[in-house]
């Protein structure tokens, strides 16, 4: 059965998807995270040993200007690009300072500078060039860029994969839920590998199923085994009503014994349809008349249409189904029944091929019948009348045994429709 149309499900990212940009934007974290800590790492290195070796380079330099008062190892007294922070400095001490002067391909460097002892205006400087080491540097951070994409390229895949597995374990889970909600109480996923919380939820849906199975069928047998037993004393009780004279009451009282026994006739098609028990006998019909015979067995005032295609060239065997047409009468009539008794007049049944529309002018399907489907001893919206909710049941029960599709809709400027779509 097809119920109204249902709301378009918004579109959705695999679940693999989602977990391989999760895994590889984690990738990328890290790798960012640890990139730049390296990169802080090495360039501190980098400055502390330029740091070093200036300080080394002014130690010595100073030992030979202070015994032979020559300059070696690169060092200057008082030179022009001395940083100003070292050029009057408070104390004999060695002091540093970075320069970040690039010049053609010098710089950036540290300088180290000192008074020179017994001439206070006169600073010896020194200085290491940091140009190898921050090319080194470079070269490191180009090597970690590469290799983090080399391994978030090799991981990608590996998580596509695994999530795939896990994606599709998720949709067996989902795909028998799906069947169970449609009304196919035999549907498990069955064994699932992997111990984890997949294989939990895979056994819970198949918990679940097998009590909503027993349940159900407990429900089936008990309408079963009460439909049987009412059947022998309200065919008594209808046999003694018929044998009271005819008065006002009596009529009353008879009318209500028969509305008893249909209630019980219902359950009982009701209870053979659940339990299987019913099987078609199949022939070739003319669909029209069948349809016309079954509205007139009702007694009800409703309309019958038979619509052609303009200009269709009637040939023999042309508007004939295959199919049980006891069910297909019982089908019509409990539609055109529950539209009267629930809708409102005029009510107009079309045939157009192999399709039957029944049409009310009443309020409407209620939005809890289009959604969930007929329930029995159910009716819906107060507004649709009383009843026993059993006529849509059984309807749609005989167009599943005929294999045919019963849709429930609401047309556009009011009222129910029911559309019966045969096999062709």
């Amino acid at each position: 059965m097809r119920l109204g149309p249902r709301p378009p499900r918004p579109a959705r990212v695999p679940l693999r998807w989602k977990i391989a940009a999760l895994a590889a934007a984690t990738a990328c974290l890290v790798t960012a995270v640890v990139g730049v800590l390296v990169h802080v790492w090495s360039a501190r290195d980098v400055r502390e040993r330029a740091e070093a070796e200036a300080f080394n380079s002014l130690y010595s330099a100073m030992e030979t200007y202070r015994r032979t008062g020559t300059l070696t190892g690169g060092a200057e007294l008082d030179p022009a690009e001395l940083p100003a922070a070292l050029r009057h400095p408070s104390d004999g001490d060695r002091h540093t300072a970075y320069d970040g002067r690039i010049e053609g391909n010098v710089g950036p460097r540290v300088w180290a500078a000192q008074r020179v002892p017994g001439e206070d205006h006169r600073i010896l400087a020194t200085r290491a060039n940091m140009s190898s080491g921050l090319h080194n540097l470079r070269r490191l951070d180009v090597v970690m860029v590469v290799a983090s994409l080399v391994a978030l390229g090799a991981a990608t895949p590996l998580t596509v994969y695994g999530a795939g597995l896990l994606g599709r374990r998720l949709r067996r889970v989902s795909e028998t839920a799906d069947r169970i909600s449609t009304g196919d109480l035999d549907a498990r996923t069955g064994h699932t590998k992997g111990r984890d919380e997949v294989s939990d939820i895979a056994a819970t849906v198949d918990l679940m199923a097998d009590s909503l199975s027993r349940r159900l069928r407990t429900e089936r047998q008990f309408t079963a085994d009460v439909a049987h037993e009412l059947r022998t004393p309200v065919g008594g009780l209808l046999a003694a009503a018929d044998l009271l004279p005819s008065g006002e009451t009596e009529d009353l009282l008879r009318a209500r014994v028969r509305d008893l026994r249909d209630l019980v006739e219902d359950l009982l098609e009701i209870s053979r349809l659940d339990a299987g028990a019913e099987h078609p006998v199949r022939a070739r019909v003319p669909l029209a008349e069948v349809v016309a015979e079954a509205v007139a067995r009702t007694g009800l005032d409703t309309e019958v249409t038979e619509v052609t295609a303009a200009g269709e060239q009637v040939t023999e065997g042309a508007g004939t189904v295959e199919t049980d047409p006891r069910r297909l009468e019982r089908i019509v009539s409990n539609l055109v029944v529950n539209a009267h008794r629930h809708g409102g007049t005029p009510v107009r049944v079309t045939v157009e091929g192999h399709t039957v529309v029944v049409r009310d002018q009443g309020p409407g399907f209620p939005d809890e019948l289009l959604r969930d489907g007929p329930r029995r001893f159910h009716t819906g919206a107060k507004e649709r009348g009383a009843g026993h909710g059993l006529g849509l049941t059984i309807a749609l029960g005989q167009a599943r045994l005929i294999g045919a599709e019963l849709r429930l809709d609401n047309a556009p400027d009011g009222g129910a429709t029911a559309t019966l779509r045969l096999p062709d």
